[in-house]
């Protein structure tokens, strides 16, 4: 699953302000007994026992969580004397529990974050330590993954809060097509360039496919986050104030106020009125159809090798359609891992951290699960199910895409042996964002911010989804995010992004 998190719009308010938070002092002999890298520098027998809490979003919670949880835990009490305990949250409840979790002061040593999902929010609220130190002293394996212009735009008022997987940073808009009815009907998906092109083989399922669902909306995923994302906007981490890609002007617009998300909402409407879509198109949380095999068709930020990727992981297959002809990076807050204040041994969390991004054996431990048990070796760089197994009935799943340094993880039979270095070129040939590097800083508009998500979360899904008349309800919304605030961060947006601009690297 490669950006979710980028698309990810739901973004619920933090009510409570963190006050108060604190973390006890970390022992001076983790600090002494430890070199600049984990991996294989510390003396694990001169550090005390500790467990971290690992906090991230997961679909359904694995069934062999514990027995994967007692694998990590025998090989990092050998590397770094440490222990987890993994508490994944499903995504439909991520952002309730985890805003509850910061605001109760719950002790956690790392934990998911995204620009899409509140990063610059608690970085405001205090709820992360910035890393620079600790990068500098355990982080070796983060630096050497990660190019600089790409930790760099993290960065919050100059600091770093959190590090970002190193996996593709650029992305092109474009359609995931059930490959089995693309096929039946001899559909040539390369002739579609733009969604009308869509309709004819929408009809064609709604007439000849009962059951199935011709074009499957999701909360985050709907056919008008076209407007809104790369082949439009910069949405600048929160969409409340983008840059538009048309203009050559660094200037910080209201998207919902354009002309381009009225036409894509527009269309929304059209077909969710055409019985194109879900009903449930606005609130569903999860891939539910498509991963069922139950939808031709839906929208997806692609990547190399994204089909073969999802391919894998639903059990069905799917192939992709690029709608843009060029990548574009936008930002590097699509994920990232932060460590929240309230651990107790944030130089502990950072060697855990540091060794996803150098230690193979543990990032695809997390990633894949016990070998023999939930995958086999094929060589050295491919796995698969073992015998009997499947996508739907493994024990254990994750998401390589949330963790670490995504290019020493095993690949599927099925995917390019290549994949990682196409994920290179990539990233090397995309139209980089005039914003490439910049993270706005949301701490002196706290209110305005919470309010004009509050907004959001009341209308932008039902609007992008097609469920309501855009020409009724986008005025609407635009009014309450005028009455929210949203004039007011646009404006300190624009005077934070000049004043990156002024001093950024050229």
């Amino acid at each position: 699953m490669k950006k979710v998190i980028v698309m990810t719009t739901a973004i619920l308010t933090l009510s409570t302000v963190i006050a108060g938070c604190s973390h006890s002092a970390t022992k001076e002999n983790t600090a002494k007994n430890t070199s600049e890298s984990t991996k294989d520098k510390a003396s694990s027998s001169k550090l005390d026992p500790y467990k971290l809490t690992i906090v991230y979003a997961t679909g359904a919670v694995p069934k062999d969580l514990k027995a994967v949880q007692e694998k990590m835990n025998a090989y990092l009490t050998d590397k770094i004397n440490a222990t987890v305990e993994l508490k994944p949250i499903e995504w439909g409840t991520w952002m309730e529990k985890t805003n509850l979790m910061i605001a109760t002061n719950e002790q956690m040593d790392v934990m998911m974050t995204a620009g899409g999902l509140g990063y610059s929010q608690n970085v405001a609220k205090g709820a992360f330590l910035p890393l620079d130190e600790l990068v500098a002293k355990y982080g070796a394996d983060v630096t050497k993954a990660l190019q600089p212009q790409f930790l760099d735009g993290t960065r919050i008022g100059g600091k770093i809060y959190g590090l970002p997987t190193n996996k593709e940073f650029a992305s092109v808009d474009g359609i995931l097509f059930n490959k089995a009815l693309v096929d039946k009907y001899k559909f040539d998906i390369s002739k579609v360039n733009k969604l009308e092109d869509l309709e004819p083989m929408l009809q064609t399922i709604k007439d000849n496919e009962p059951g199935i669902v011709p074009f499957f909306g999701q909360e985050g995923r709907q056919m008008s986050n076209f407007a809104v994302s790369s082949s439009s906007f910069d949405n600048l981490g929160d969409y409340l104030g983008g840059l538009d890609r048309s203009s050559k002007e660094l200037k910080v617009v209201d998207i919902f106020e354009s002309k381009v998300f009225m036409d894509y909402a527009k269309l929304a409407r059209k077909w969710y009125q055409a019985k194109y879509m879900n009903l449930d198109a606005a609130t569903v949380k999860d891939f539910g159809a498509m991963q069922a095999g139950k939808a031709f068709a839906m929208y997806s930020e692609l990547k190399p090798g994204k089909d073969a990727e999802m391919s894998s992981a639903w059990g069905v297959k799917v192939v992709q359609k690029e709608m843009v002809n060029t990548p574009i990076t936008l930002n590097t807050t699509g994920i990232m891992t932060a460590i929240p204040r309230t651990s107790k041994d944030p130089n502990r969390a950072m060697m855990f951290l540091n060794m996803l991004y150098g230690d193979k054996t543990l990032l695809n431990l997390f990633d894949f699960g016990v070998e023999g048990t939930h995958y086999v070796k094929k060589d050295e760089t491919t796995i698969d199910f073992p015998a009997g197994v499947d996508a739907a009935s493994v024990g254990y799943k994750n998401e390589p895409w949330m963790w670490g340094n995504q290019m020493l993880t095993y690949l599927f039979p099925n995917e390019d042996p290549k994949k990682w270095e196409k994920f290179k070129t990539f990233n090397e040939t995309a139209d980089k964002s005039p914003a490439l590097g910049f993270a706005w800083n949301s701490e002196s508009l706290t209110q305005e911010v919470a309010a004009s998500n509050s907004v959001l979360k009341q209308y932008q899904q039902a609007i992008m989804s097609g469920s309501v008349d855009p020409e009724v309800y986008i005025p609407k919304m635009v009014a309450a995010l005028k009455s929210a605030g949203i004039d007011k961060i646009i404006a300190e947006k624009q005077k934070q992004l000049n004043e990156w601009s002024a001093t950024a690297k050229k």
